[in-house]
């Protein structure tokens, strides 16, 4: 039974990868008011990173790597591991919308290579460090943060993410299933919409009026569940994908 708390994450140290804005940044704020340790991990922004870190003070912690090139994960892993003396979460977060357009040869090869090196790769290598060290320890959680293209597909000038993004899918069910047995539980979160800077100019005024709620998924939505996943509080949802569109892809 796990006991009910004002800090149900008190204890707990979590990664958040690409943590300095948009969900990033507002997972880290609920698990640091949760009571959790949080390695900020960012790459490109480190005034924002930084200043988010000022913002929670104590057991906040910045890692800095660009999880865009080969390797990066392990060595993110490793300063985490260091600043917060072990991890117990990790949350795959860091991605992009990279085009792949079919036209032209190079740009459909960098395409592909950029999304599967950002959306996929790094994160299944942090998931590898993580399942090398979880069991050890009597356990933790991998939460990623997929998208409703894993699903259903992306447009047609992002075919790469659709499938990069469906393969962190997989891998999320295959680690739950392989590993539950030591202890180690793992969540996909299949956001639409996200009211960030990655969806900035790219909703209509039609897109929107066609939401059933009308709005775009603030990013505290998906905060605040990974804060509930983190805490252990329902441990038999792993292997489980859930779905935060405001009902604009159900399935």
């Amino acid at each position: 039974m796990i006991e009910r708390t004002s800090a149900p994450l008190r204890d707990r140290r979590v990664l958040v990868t690409g943590a300095s804005k948009g969900i990033g940044a507002a997972i880290t704020r609920a698990v640091h008011r949760d009571g959790g340790s949080v390695a900020i991990h960012f790459n490109s922004d480190e005034a924002a990173a930084q200043a988010l870190a000022d913002e929670l003070g104590p057991r906040a912690h910045l890692v800095h790597g660009d999880l865009s090139a080969p390797a990066t994960a392990a060595r993110v892993w490793t300063e985490a591991v260091e600043a917060m003396d072990g991890i117990d979460t990790v949350v795959n977060n860091a991605g992009a919308w990279i085009a792949s357009p079919l036209m032209g040869e190079s740009d459909w090869a960098g395409g592909w290579a950029a999304n599967m090196q950002l959306n996929l790769l790094s994160a299944a290598d942090l998931c590898r460090q993580a399942l090398l060290s979880f069991p050890e320890q009597g356990g933790g959680a991998i939460i990623n943060i997929t998208s409703r293209s894993a699903h259903r597909g992306d447009d047609a000038e992002h075919l790469a993410y659709g499938a990069a993004k469906a393969g962190l899918l997989s891998l999320t069910k295959g680690i739950a299933r392989g590993y539950g047995h030591l202890g180690v539980c793992a969540y996909a979160i299949a956001p639409g919409w996200v009211d960030t800077g990655l969806a900035a100019g790219a909703v209509s005024d039609g897109v929107l009026a066609g939401l059933p709620l009308r709005e775009i998924t603030p990013p505290q939505d998906i905060a605040e569940l990974v804060s509930f996943l983190a805490s252990g509080r329902a441990r038999h949802l792993t292997g489980s994908t859930i779905d935060v569109t405001g009902a604009d892809y159900v399935r």
